[in-house]
Parts: structure tokens; sequence; C-alpha cells
């Protein structure tokens, strides 16, 4: 069964064919990240139209690349939700003529359900190990940061969630205050790699008696903290850098084990952007390695939004018009 999936939740404009679920044949992504850099974030506005330029030619790309004709595709699925209204819309409206034209299914996606589903996913021709369910999944991203126990690919249950900034919100916004550049999250991990792991006192916010994460407070103590010491003649930007990323992923790590802990399971996915950090996959490895726990994380390029998540997320709704 072959489905293709669109993404269009945020910047990027993406469009796969997964067959039975599994199988990726084609993932064509187009980004307008340059467009946004110059404002240290993504302008909605910006994003919609770039995808209303992209879209036709992304889909026929994925169409393309998998050597499928429109005969070939049995259902449609697309990003309903979250994400930016004019994003969405151009992602629904397109994928909604697409279903409408060739009489066929279209399923409607969970944008963070997706990103952790990318773990189960592996390209044509290639072999990759599968979580087996049921697991924790952590959605680390711009605009998410999520814990879920995973009983099965319908049942999700929300565990914890950031109460403030997301994780990549709170590296994009460190980012900027360090003069940086966007998107922050890799800028940041490549500075810290240059600290000596001289450590400042950044702290999150503990809830001990939560999943629940908190992020503003620790962006804003790196603002004062600079405020206060960029002048000190031992002042090193890479300390501060790998201060906050130190920090931020020691709460990640602590947080995502004890869920698994909690709840007796044996693995982690991880989705989202941030993903791709590799503070974040040094720590979180080890630490589940010596509490016999396996984790998993996408190949770097399903780490990002993608169109690939969503296709084969839909495969456990082929029966369904709508997923919740």
């Amino acid at each position: 069964m072959y489905i293709l999936g669109i993404e269009t939740s945020c910047d990027e404009t993406g469009c796969s064919i997964v067959e039975d679920g599994r199988i990726i044949h084609s993932n064509v992504i187009a980004s307008s990240l340059k467009d946004h850099a110059k404002y240290g974030g993504v302008i909605p506005e910006i994003a919609s139209r770039r995808q209303l330029e992209f879209i036709n030619i992304v889909v026929q790309e994925s169409l393309s690349q998998a050597g499928l004709r429109w005969t070939d595709i049995d259902a449609f699925s697309v990003t309903s939700h979250p994400g930016l209204i004019g994003s969405l819309l151009v992602g629904i409206s397109f994928a909604q003529g697409l279903s409408l034209a060739l009489n066929k299914p279209l399923i409607l996606i969970d944008h963070i359900k997706a990103h952790l589903y990318a773990n189960f996913l592996t390209f044509k021709g290639q072999k990759q190990e599968i979580p087996d369910l049921p697991c924790i999944g952590l959605v680390v991203s711009g605009g998410h940061s999520n814990i879920y126990q995973i009983k099965d690919f319908k049942n999700f249950k929300l565990l914890g969630q950031s109460r403030d900034d997301a994780v990549g919100e709170a590296f994009d916004k460190v980012a900027k205050i360090l003069e940086l550049g966007y998107p922050g999250g890799p800028l940041i991990d490549k500075l810290a790699k240059q600290s000596k792991g001289q450590r400042i006192p950044l702290k999150c916010a503990a809830f001990p008696d939560s999943f629940d994460f908190s992020f503003s407070g620790i962006k804003t103590a790196v603002l004062y903290y600079l405020k206060a010491h960029s002048h000190d003649p031992d002042f090193n930007k890479a300390d501060l850098a790998f201060s906050f990323q130190e920090s931020i992923i020691e709460v990640i790590t602590r947080k995502t084990i004890d869920a698994c802990l909690k709840t007796k399971n044996k693995a982690i996915v991880i989705g989202g952007g941030v993903a791709a950090n590799s503070c974040l996959r040094h720590h979180l490895t080890e630490e589940a390695k010596t509490r016999g726990i396996k984790v998993f994380f996408p190949p770097m390029i399903l780490c990002t939004d993608n169109a690939a998540m969503v296709a084969g997320l839909a495969y456990y709704f082929k029966s369904d018009r709508v997923t919740e």
C-alpha cells in the first residue's frame, strides 16, 4: 500500500511516498529557512507564501523519485495540526484536492505524534532496527517538548510537556542573545564543543513530582549572566553555551529516563529537530544504557519536519478518513 504524505506545518514543504507504513520511496523537502534567518525566526506569512510556490513542484518530484504514477497511490495523508494556520491550510487544501480528484482516502495526521513515528521508518534498500512497543516517546523541537507513553500507534498518553518555551525555542532565543544567528540549536551545539568544560551555574526549573519542563527561566538566566559578566577578562561565550546546553539536556535526560522507569518501559524513541543535538544523543544514550534501556533516534534527515513520518503513521489509520 502506497501512501503519499504532505507536511506543511511550519516553514518546510515536504512530500513523501511510503510503502506499507515502513519503506520510504521518496522524501522531498523544500525549505524557506534562508528567508527567515534574517528575522531570527519563522515569519508565518513568508512561510505560507513559499509553500504555495513549492508544493506542486515538491509533490511532482516525490512521485517522480518514487517511480510511481498517480494510479499507484492508495491514499493521501497530510499534517492537520499543530502548526502555523496559513501553512497548514496550504497542505490540507492541496491534499484535499488530490483526494477528491483521484477519489482516494485522505487521512489527517497529528504532527507531534508523527515525529515519533520517524523511528519506525526505513529508506528503500536499507535496514534499520525497529523499536518494540510499548515505549516512551520524547518530542523535542522548536515548538514542542513532550513526553508520551506509546502503547500502540493509536494510543499515545501524554506524561509531560513544557509549561512555557519549547526546548528548540529556548535554543533559538539563547542563540539570539549570544548573537550566534538562526536557527540556534546547531550553532549552540557547535559553540559548546569549543568550551573546556567550565560550568556556569545555570539551572532549569525542576518540578520534581512531574514530567513537565520549563525552559523560560534558564533563557533569562543566560541573558542576565551575559549582561553581568560579558566584560570580565575570563568571560568565554563557549562556556556559557556549554553550560546552557548541559543544563537543558540534563533535565530532559533525567525526566525521560524517569518516565521509562515509572512506566516500566525498556525503550525510548526520540523525535523533532533537537533530536539531532549531539549532546542529547550522547547523554541520553549513555544514561539509558546504565539502566538497560534502548534509545532510538531517527536518521538526521527525519529529525526535522518531513512528510515521510506523516505518510508512515497514516498507514495505521488507513480505514479512517480522519485521525485524532
